[in-house]
């Protein structure tokens, strides 16, 4: 009975498998990643309990050109809304947005100026989106950068890359940097059930 207890364990904690009539075998470990969500920034300020603004800074339209092929998989001929904005916290630069939009994807943006409501935002309660990707790195400051978030060039940022699609359609590419003494980045995450 104790046996069967710690083998009936083993097995919730996924270590071991049993397999009937041919016995209980050691499992290949499962990879466990960290599932990350698409965090508006306005909400990320006043999670802070701080007064939360933005200001646009460029609107352009434009065409693909290769050096967006990276960041977002259109065609040449594609049409590109480009925005750089800054978001504040309590009157103090917190994140420096650089953001294309798809045209073909999210065609009412043509005419969107982001008057009331940051392109994140507004992005999030117009366009369901299926699958986004992520990439985190430090960088030194660049001076666009630099300038944007009033801090020297060279400064520690941290820096999030986002794609994200509707169904296969590319929607959207955004750089955020934040001041890397201004901002972390936790991630809550358990293991998966096995089953």
């Amino acid at each position: 009975m104790t046996v069967n207890k710690a083998l009936t364990e083993l097995v919730k904690r996924g270590l071991i498998e049993r397999r009937r009539k041919s016995g209980s075998y050691v499992t290949f470990p499962h990879v466990q990643s960290a599932v990350m969500e698409i965090h508006d920034v306005k909400l990320e300020v006043q999670s802070l309990g701080l007064e939360y603004s933005f200001q646009l800074d460029e609107r352009n339209i434009r065409k693909a050109e290769s050096r967006d092929a990276g960041r977002l998989d259109l065609p040449s001929s594609a049409r590109l809304l480009e925005v750089t904005c800054r978001h504040f916290a309590g009157g103090r630069p917190f994140c420096f947005e650089e953001r294309l939009i798809s045209l073909a994807a999210v065609p009412e943006a043509e005419t969107e100026r982001f008057e009331t409501s940051a392109p994140g935002s507004w992005l999030l309660g117009k366009v369901p989106w299926s699958t986004a990707e992520h990439r985190i790195r430090a960088v030194g400051a660049g001076r666009g950068a630099a300038q944007a978030l009033a801090i020297s060039n060279g400064a520690a940022c941290l820096v999030i890359e986002r794609r994200t699609w509707s169904g296969r359609a590319p929607v959207t590419h955004v750089r955020l940097t934040y001041p890397g003494d201004r901002h972390e980045l936790v991630a809550q995450f358990a293991p998966s059930p096995l089953g």
